[in-house]
């Protein structure tokens, strides 16, 4: 692709709006700029569009979606979901509105009527709105976590998941089908309106999802015991669960949440942080001063579109407030979620179903193990674990108790297919107050599943390699890894490595080889000695190859130092191939 011929039709072509053009103007003369958003098309990939707002095709704009949205239209048609209908969110972030409209405008164009929110809304309530509105899709404009210069737009399907196979390779056959901006349909917003093709959402939907949230309420007794002492800070990183998660708090009685008030407002700049996201201890310097001042029992932060949710808690012997990686809370919902279960209930179901991502810890196995319920790995991304759920529905085998992912997020009910931070911030809060009736904080239910459970460490490293280059660096690392598996990582052996792209898993001493029995992906895994692993996979959102690691210690100060270890361990080899 002449990247340079594309950009002068776009400055000349009047199907581009004078904005997007003095835009373009502006970077005349930057080759490299000019090349980096004109040398390939933003990708539609499996998790939909992500990518920095500006004018340009390798860029998130109105033309971008547009495109997405009729390829989306077209597949819809071809599968005759049309009469059903298109639910569309969006989040705090900058355009978010405008994209949402556009994706809106260009269904009905096409004559498939949209459900437009109001106003932004959590990613799960979209989830939720697709599958009580029997839509046949869903949209939601947000980027996530992602730097304040990103924006994306991520497809649902009918089941109220994001799309997997076949719509997924279906849809994006349908985008790059697409290849001539001028053929994108597109209306008035009136004359949608009009022909019933747009349709505001809002409270119809807000009422019932937050309903189906507190059916799931184990020990209401225990927070009316100490509503009145359990003391929460609260921080939507100035995104879309501000108005939800106090909410649903307000409703079960909890009496003191304290709202950071400088991160409270719905702001796209995200100008209190360089990063709104709840993996970074940076975002919670705001949270951390308030919870100090109000001796605060733990801290919560729900990103922009609210579908994870971070932690901290408070160790009440020593004042410290101890962060919770995802692995640490999601294990801590799981755990209470089952265990209360089952001690309520007096049993659980017989196919009963813990489900977990491949990159999270194995605490999670040990946890099923205890209960006596099934664990269930899935590749990483929440729509497989939403794929299990409908699975069981469609067979008839498999009760589903909790799904996690090592990136923050967890889902306790099947009423919505993503994950949830609305929900886990209800969970955790339950969880706070019925373990101080105990006389114990979170922090000592963590410390009592250790001891239960083993001393599991997981994190994850990152390298970021940007451009054109550090696209086919990554391709590289995970090629040469392919090709020549590590025998050891550090101090461990390696006993099984797993090829989720050949479906192999071949045992490296017998040299057995059997298949890993999920969907192919450009994933490698490597089974160490002593319960340690470690996962290699390129990000599916961000120029980044990532690196999970975990590890099981005698101690937490052991399992620590294995980890730190580990982590370097595993650098160190990428180093050598980048």
């Amino acid at each position: 692709m002449d990247y340079k011929k594309v950009y002068e039709d776009w400055l000349s072509n009047p199907y581009f709006d004078e904005d997007t053009k003095a835009e373009l103007k502006g970077i005349a003369g930057d080759e490299k700029e000019i090349e980096d958003r004109f040398y390939m098309e933003l990708e539609f990939g499996t998790a939909g569009l992500r990518g920095v707002i500006g004018a340009g095709m390798n860029r998130m704009n109105i033309y971008t979606v547009r495109k997405a949205t009729q390829g989306l239209a077209n597949y819809i048609k071809k599968v005759g979901g049309q009469d059903r209908g298109v639910a569309i969110a969006y989040d705090s972030r900058r355009m978010s509105p405008e994209f949402a409209d556009e994706a809106a405008l260009c269904l009905g164009a096409n004559g498939i009527k949209a459900y437009v929110f109001e106003s932004l809304r959590p990613t799960p309530e979209l989830s939720y709105a697709v599958r009580k509105l029997n839509c046949i899709a869903g949209i939601n404009v947000t980027a996530s976590h992602n730097p304040a210069e990103y924006n994306g737009y991520k497809v649902y399907w009918e089941d109220g998941a994001q799309i997997t196979p076949p719509h997924d390779t279906g849809i994006m056959d349908e985008v790059k089908a697409v290849t001539d901006f001028n053929t994108v349909l597109t209306m008035d917003k009136k004359e949608a309106v009009d022909k019933n093709l747009y349709t505001v959402i809002g409270e119809d939907i807000d009422r019932p999802y937050m309903e189906e949230i507190k059916k799931l309420v184990i020990h209401q007794d225990a927070i009316d015991k100490v509503k009145d002492d359990l003391k929460i800070v609260y921080t939507p990183l100035h995104g879309t669960g501000n108005i939800p998660v106090r909410t649903i708090l307000k409703e079960l009685g909890f009496q003191h949440v304290f709202v950071v008030k400088e991160q409270e407002l719905p702001d796209g700049n995200f100008p209190t942080v360089d990063y709104p996201n709840p993996e970074a201890p940076a975002a919670y310097k705001l949270a951390l001063e308030l919870a100090e001042k109000e001796n605060a029992d733990l801290i919560l932060a729900t990103d922009p579109d609210a579908d994870r949710l971070g932690v901290y808690v408070k160790d009440q012997k020593t004042g410290e407030y101890h962060m919770l990686t995802g692995n640490m809370s999601g294990c801590l919902i799981g755990d209470y979620i089952i265990g209360e279960t089952k001690a309520v209930k007096g049993s659980l179901p017989k196919d009963g179903a813990f489900i977990r991502s491949i990159v999270s810890t194995n605490m999670a196995d040990a946890i099923a193990k205890y209960y006596g319920v099934e664990l269930i790995e899935v590749l990483t991304g929440f729509k497989f674990i939403g794929q299990k759920i409908l699975e069981f529905e469609h067979t008839g085998k498999g009760t589903y108790l909790f799904g996690m992912e090592e990136s923050y997020g967890c889902l306790p009910g099947i009423y919505a297919r993503d994950k949830d931070a609305v929900a886990a911030t209800m969970f955790l809060c339950e969880a706070a107050a019925f373990y101080k009736t105990q006389g114990k904080t979170l922090w000592d239910a963590m410390l009592d599943m250790y001891e239960r459970y083993g001393y599991y460490q997981d994190h994850v490293e990152s390298i970021t390699l940007k451009g054109i280059e550090g696209l086919e660096k990554i391709k590289n690392v995970l090629e040469t890894l392919r090709k020549e598996p590590p025998k050891t990582i550090g101090d461990y052996q390696v006993l099984k490595v797993r090829d989720y792209q050949k479906d192999t898993i071949t045992d490296t001493a017998s040299g057995d080889v059997k298949p890993t029995g999920l969907p192919k992906s450009n994933v490698l895994y490597y089974e160490l000695n002593d319960d340690a692993w470690v996962c290699v996979r390129p990000s599916g959102t961000e120029p980044k190859v990532k690196f999970y690691i975990g590890v099981k210690g005698n101690s937490m100060e052991d399992s620590l130092g294995k980890s730190k270890v580990l982590g370097q361990s595993v650098l160190d080899m990428v180093q050598k191939l980048i």
